[in-house]
């Protein structure tokens, strides 16, 4: 990661390590890129497709997909339910487990993105796997997703990714997730990879420190910008997907953004702009037409499962 030019906090304003974070989580991107057969899912525009626009645009190359992975994809933040394997593996104690459990509760509960807790929750994860192989957290990480994660795939999101990889576009997770976390969801969700948190590794050990910040708010849009320029995409015939106001820098920069499962601030501005919506948490119907109407066929039950699981668990 030297060459990444990984500076402290102290030394580059917000901006510029926002621009470090970015650039770090495309370039982890494009190396771990999960697609089997690129090739394959991109087959040549037809005319056809021309003359009776749709949207996904079947066969356009320069054309794809970025979600936001935390409530937006998954129920509650993936960092969380990482936090909680770790612990049934005893890389940490009970007390430590105990402010895992209320960061997830406050996740749920508020349904945003809070800095504080973020921060709280990374400074965390990053002092418990320190000193530990990246080979190793990986291997641990496909255990986890099967425990924690693979039953909370919001099933409307999912199927709004299909829609996507069926139209032969690549889709891309972009999340403050650990990028080797993001890049095992993705794989599993046969997404083309992901565009995640850069934690510095030297000989394959982590540092316990991130190459820039985490991938958050503005960070996030430089990481698709870079990633855009590196793959020849453009940006206007991309779409992408957030719950919160925090990725609306993201959002804004492709010609597609949709708001799902939107906190107060993202609806204002969606609704202000004219913007796609669709709330998985209530049943609530598209803002606008255009959303496939596979993504809605089963979320609603899925969720409140997943709910009713959790309460049952906390009783």
């Amino acid at each position: 990661m030297a060459g990444l030019g990984w500076l402290t906090p102290r030394r580059r304003s917000a901006t510029a390590r926002s621009v470090l974070a970015g650039e770090a989580a495309a370039e982890a991107a494009r190396k771990t890129s999960v697609a089997e057969d690129e090739a394959a899912l991109l087959p040549g525009t037809s005319d056809e497709a021309a003359e009776e626009p749709a949207f996904p645009v079947a066969g356009d190359d320069r054309a794809a997909a970025f979600f936001d992975l935390d409530n937006t994809v998954m129920q509650g933040a993936a960092i969380f339910h990482f936090g909680r394997g770790l612990y049934k593996r005893k890389f940490f104690e009970r007390r430590e487990l105990t402010r895992f459990a209320w960061q997830q509760a406050w996740f749920r509960l508020a349904g945003v993105e809070d800095p504080e807790h973020m921060q709280d929750a990374r400074d965390s994860a990053l002092s418990i796997v320190k000193g530990h192989r990246v080979s190793e957290l990986m291997s641990i990480g496909e255990e986890i997703y099967d425990e924690y994660m693979a039953d909370r795939i919001w099933p409307g999101t999912r199927a709004l990714a299909q829609a996507h990889l069926d139209a032969g576009q690549r889709v891309w997770l972009v999340t403050a997730a650990p990028v080797e976390t993001a890049t095992i969801i993705a794989r599993r969700l046969g997404l083309t990879g992901a565009l995640g948190t850069v934690a510095e590794s030297v000989d394959g050990v982590y540092t316990g420190r991130l190459v820039g910040e985490p991938l958050h708010g503005p960070a996030k849009a430089e990481a698709v910008r870079a990633l855009a320029a590196a793959e020849d995409l453009d940006l206007d015939r991309c779409a992408a997907y957030s719950d919160s106001h925090n990725d609306i820098p993201m959002l804004s920069l492709v010609g597609h953004p949709y708001a799902i499962n939107p906190d107060t601030k993202l609806r204002k501005h969606a609704r202000a702009r004219d913007w796609r919506l669709r709330d998985y948490r209530t049943g609530r119907k598209a803002a606008k037409v255009g959303i496939p109407a596979a993504a809605g066929v089963g979320a609603l039950a899925g969720g409140t499962a997943a709910a009713l699981a959790l309460h049952r668990r906390r009783r």
